[in-house]
């Protein structure tokens, strides 16, 4: 399979994105942020911190940062999350630090978060200018047959567990205005090259980037 590459144009220099990207179960929001991070090679994501017991091949510190529910506590209450949330029964918070580190060392940051987390982050940009100039959102979503056939070809939870997810879904994708943009998944390709384009669009945005000077 070819793989698409962004292709910046030479000299241009432009302010360093962060990239939000939502979905429901099953929509194929992992395997898009997977391959953004392989045709973007300044693209960083956010190792997500989580409750949740590693699933097989899953490394600490590379796919999440797993931690104990005390030491999550700690982090909330220490106030080290930009945003943190249960869900089905597991907690999961991103790092404020984390993040702007790498904002600030220019490079374009991958979010990979819940709609509720979205909500979150989103409220947080209008309070601060730094992350507000950054912010990118774009939700991810499928038809209701299309996320079904997708969750149990998984295989990874049971049938009730696999309605429950369709259920959340449901709620999930109303919410869908409240993004920058929307794309409905298709092959693997098409929604990698959307993202694609969603991205270079942002890139020579006037407030993120300038014209050559004479």
């Amino acid at each position: 399979m070819r793989t698409l590459k962004a292709k910046p144009s030479p000299n241009h220099k432009s302010a360093p994105l962060l990239i939000l990207i939502s979905a429901p179960s099953g929509a194929g929001k992992t395997t898009l942020v997977n391959l953004l991070l392989k045709a973007q090679p300044r693209m960083m994501r956010v190792v997500t911190c989580t409750t949740r017991e590693p699933r097989p091949g899953e490394r600490d510190g590379v796919d999440y940062h797993f931690l104990t529910a005390t030491d999550f506590l700690k982090r909330v209450q220490a106030g080290n999350f930009i945003e943190h949330a249960t869900v089905f029964g597991n907690s999961y918070g991103i790092l404020k630090s984390e993040l702007l580190e790498k904002l600030r060392a220019g490079r374009d940051v991958l979010l990979n978060v819940d709609v509720q987390g979205a909500a979150t982050i989103r409220l947080q940009a209008k309070q601060d200018a730094e992350l507000r100039r950054a912010l990118v959102t774009i939700f991810l979503t499928a038809s209701a047959d299309l996320l079904a056939q997708r969750l149990k070809k998984r295989g990874a939870d049971a049938e009730a567990v696999v309605q429950k997810r369709l259920a959340v879904a449901r709620q999930e994708i109303s919410q869908w205005k409240n993004f920058d943009y929307l794309i409905l998944s298709g092959s693997k390709q098409e929604d990698l090259r959307r993202a694609l384009v969603i991205i270079g669009a942002e890139k020579m945005r006037s407030q993120r980037s300038s014209a050559p000077e004479f």
